[in-house]
């Protein structure tokens, strides 16, 4: 196995599940966790709601309507695996 230490992007032709992407960038701390919210219709892509399967490419504008506020953050990177400390470099948050 081996990973990827450079920060890749969609126009390197790496994609990432929805899912896979709210995870790794700690916006929802599991998988299943992220992967209910969006068959809940709790998760928006670029203003419609999102299915986990949903391909995330820099650009895109996620809205996360879980808890008492959503957080709304704009991709700026697609990166297979990152460390928790540089995790909020794949995202800024939007009002």
């Amino acid at each position: 196995m081996h990973f990827h230490s450079s920060v890749v992007s969609e126009r390197n032709g790496v994609k990432m599940r929805l899912d896979k992407y709210l995870k790794v960038s700690r916006l929802i701390k599991r998988r299943t966790i992220a992967n209910d919210a969006c068959d809940a219709g709790k998760i928006h892509v670029n203003g419609k709601i999102a299915r986990a399967s949903y391909n995330v490419k820099a650009g895109d504008v996620i809205e996360i309507c879980m808890g008492k506020s959503p957080l709304k953050v704009k991709v700026c990177t697609v990166t297979e695996a990152v460390g928790k400390e540089r995790a909020a470099e794949m995202y800024e948050v939007v009002s």
